[in-house]
């Protein structure tokens, strides 16, 4: 896969399907991407067991994984702030009322490194980051 055309869309949309496919591994039910209201978009919404899951992807295009003892790497978590998570709860509450969702759910956040010479992804997820 190369990625040397791509726009940052296209790379978040290429992340965000890595995750739906790493999330369906883990047991999750994708129930819908890109939902877009007012208040912002949900990247991903997944139900695993009586849960649903906010899910916040971050990807990050690179020429090799990151070496988890690196002191000075950049993390796709850095993207993940408070106020980002409150956008994301905000538009998760339109969400689950318009759907009349009575149950728990909560806003985990999916790391993907897309390494770009292969297309080779790696995930990391994060449940209740927010």
């Amino acid at each position: 896969m190369d990625f040397s055309n791509s726009s940052r869309k296209d790379i978040g949309n290429w992340g965000e399907s890595v995750a739906c496919e790493y999330l369906k591994r883990l047991g999750f039910r994708i129930q819908g991407r890109n939902i877009a209201f007012k208040t912002g978009e949900l990247d991903i919404v997944a139900q695993k067991g009586e849960v649903i899951h906010i899910v916040e992807v971050k990807t990050l295009l690179c020429t090799e994984f990151p070496n988890v003892q690196s002191q000075n790497r950049y993390d796709p978590a850095d993207n993940l702030s408070t106020y980002k998570l409150r956008k994301v709860q905000r538009t998760a509450e339109w969400y689950l009322a318009q759907k009349g969702w009575e149950g728990e759910w909560q806003i985990d956040g999916a790391l993907v490194w897309l390494r770009a010479r292969d297309g080779v992804a790696r995930v990391r997820y994060l449940p209740q980051v927010g």
